[in-house]
């Protein structure tokens, strides 16, 4: 029982600083000789904002507003200067990696060469030619 008090009486204590430190939802305009701004107090300053300022801020671009056509042209700026970065890096890639199977098969073709020449070598009893030729 002791736990469901000790529960009970945190959750009161977080309500009771939860609800003293916000005075309300909205601030009024600061027209008739209401508070303003600078001169409203506590915790609400920081969270909330004139209404003017807010209709002003969602004026300013709205979710459906067109963008300037320079932002626009910015844009595809940007975009086109990461498509081509991206561009380049897989073509130099692409490239290394091509080198890089090219220099493998080179070594592995120089390898059966020598494989295959011992082998001749050493299986070469010198009655017949070592390459037969016109076949």
């Amino acid at each position: 029982m002791s736990w469901t008090y000790l529960v009970f009486l945190s959750l009161l204590a977080t309500l009771l600083t939860l609800f003293s430190g916000v005075e309300s939802a909205s601030m009024r305009d600061g027209k008739d000789g209401d508070i303003t701004a600078a001169e409203h107090q506590g915790p609400g300053k920081r969270v909330f904002m004139l209404q003017a300022d807010a209709a002003k801020f969602l004026k300013m671009r709205s979710r459906r507003s067109t963008k300037h056509e320079a932002e626009i042209l910015a844009e595809q700026r940007v975009r086109l200067s990461a498509d081509e970065r991206r561009r380049e890096y897989y073509d130099e890639q692409r490239n290394e990696f091509e080198n890089y199977v090219e220099e493998e098969r080179d070594e592995q073709d120089e390898r059966t060469r020598e494989k295959t020449e011992q082998w001749r070598e050493f299986h070469y009893d010198g009655l017949y030619p070592r390459y037969p030729r016109g076949w």
